[in-house]
C-alpha cells in the first residue's frame, strides 16, 4: 500500500513531519538508491528500499517513545543551535532511540515539553488546523485592567495578525508583578509574550503548565518521565 514518503519517515521515527519534508527537500533521502527531493513523492514500505544516511529505513523496528521534560529556562529546543546553547535533548538520559522536540518553547521559557519519535503524533499536535490548549502561568509587570484582559481574550494583533481568541485570569495580584493563567490554542513564536506586550503587561516570568488535559504537575525542573499507556491514549485521541 503506497503512502507519502514523508508520512513513512515520520512513522519510522526519522523526524517530524514537517522535519521529514526539510529532509527530502534538501536530498537527503533516497528510493532504492535515488535520491528524491519530490515532495508528493510515493512509495510502497514493502517493495521500496528507504535510506537516510545511508542506512535503510523500516517502521517495524520503531518502538515509539513518548516524554514528558519540566524545561528548564536556558535551554534551547532545537536538536541543533548555531551559538552553541544547551539544547533540551542534552537533558534526555538513557534514551537510545532517536527524538525530537514536539514545537517549541522559547529559550527563557520554562515547563511541559513533549518529545517523541512519533512523527505522526507530532503533526497532530503542531498542525495549526488541530486546536490544543496551551496553558501557561505568567508573571507579568503591571497588573491588567478589565479592558486590558477582554482585549487579550478577544485576540490581539502579534506581527501584523490578530491571534485567536484566548483565556486570561488573574491569580494573584502583587505591588510590580502579577499572576495570571493563560490558555491559547495556537503555536505562534513567542505567543504569550507578545500578546502580553500587545496589552503593555510584558512578562517577567513563562512556565507551561499543560498541554490539554496532560498537567506538569510535580515534575522536577530539568527532570523527564516516560508517559504512561493512558496519557499517550489521550495524546492520541484528540
Amino acid at each position: 500500500m503506497e503512502e507519502r514518503l514523508q508520512k513513512f519517515l515520520a512513522e519510522a521515527g526519522v523526524a517530524s513531519r514537517r522535519k521529514a519534508e526539510e529532509l527530502i527537500v534538501a536530498g537527503k533521502i533516497k528510493v532504492n538508491g535515488k535520491t528524491v527531493t519530490e515532495l508528493g513523492t510515493k512509495i510502497d514500505p514493502r517493495k521500496d528500499e528507504i535510506t537516510y544516511l545511508g542506512k535503510k529505513i523500516s517502521t517495524k523496528e520503531t518502538k515509539h517513545i513518548y516524554i514528558m521534560l519540566h524545561k528548564p529556562e536556558g535551554y534551547v529546543t532545537t536538536a541543533k543551535e548555531q551559538f552553541g546553547r544547551p539544547a533540551v535533548l542534552d537533558l534526555i538520559k538513557g534514551v537510545e532511540e532517536r527524538i525530537f522536540p514536539v514545537g517549541r518553547l522559547d529559550y527563557d521559557t520554562s515547563g511541559l515539553l513533549l518529545l517523541t519519535n512519533d512523527g505522526d503524533l507530532t503533526y497532530k499536535l503542531t498542525h495549526p488546523k488541530h486546536d490544543v490548549d496551551k496553558t501557561y502561568i505568567a508573571r507579568i509587570y503591571g497588573t491588567p485592567t478589565e479592558m486590558d484582559l477582554q482585549k487579550f481574550r478577544r485576540g490581539v494583533f502579534v506581527d501584523g495578525k490578530r491571534t485567536k481568541p484566548a483565556k486570561i485570569q488573574i491569580l494573584e495580584k502583587g505591588e510590580r508583578i502579577c499572576t495570571v493563567e493563560i490558555i491559547i490554542h495556537e503555536g505562534r513564536n513567542r505567543q504569550v509574550r507578545k500578546m502580553c506586550e500587545a496589552i503593555k503587561h510584558p512578562v517577567a516570568q513563562l512556565k507551561r503548565v499543560a498541554t490539554g488535559d496532560l498537567k506538569l504537575g510535580d515534575l522536577p525542573k530539568g527532570k523527564f518521565r516516560h508517559l504512561t499507556e493512558k496519557e499517550v491514549k489521550y495524546l492520541k485521541s484528540l
